[in-house]
């Protein structure tokens, strides 16, 4: 692979994890979990994501009202909760319907794709 097909492979990848990041964090926010955390939990799962990233995410999901934060001081460090809201919940399970019908939908492209190719 040249290094301009791996330039634009990498910028495509960084679209489509762009596109799927708030499901994946909606889905992990069903109780209340700190940055640090979802961090990992990504990264194990398979979809990193930096803190640069995930932190101004974050605060722009509870700006909209779809996260609610708490602040948690007794334990050796203050570590900020993040949980869904209740708006937060009713978007979550609009967002699943739209993933499975545009994941149908993708799937079936791509069959179509693969039957025509020479």
């Amino acid at each position: 692979m040249t290094e301009d097909v791996r330039g634009v492979l990498v910028s495509l990848e960084q679209e489509l994890r762009r596109g799927a990041i708030v499901l994946c964090i909606l889905s992990l926010l069903d109780r209340p979990r700190y940055g640090y955390a979802l961090v990992e939990h990504l990264e194990k799962s398979g979809m990193p994501v930096e803190p640069g990233t995930l932190y101004p995410l974050l605060r722009r999901l509870e700006k909209q009202g779809l996260l609610t934060s708490e602040w948690e001081t007794s334990g050796p460090k203050p570590r900020k909760y993040y949980a869904m809201s209740e708006a937060g919940r009713e978007v979550y399970r609009l967002l699943l319907s739209d993933w499975a019908d545009m994941q149908a939908a993708v799937n079936e492209l791509i069959r179509e794709g693969e039957n025509h190719e020479p």
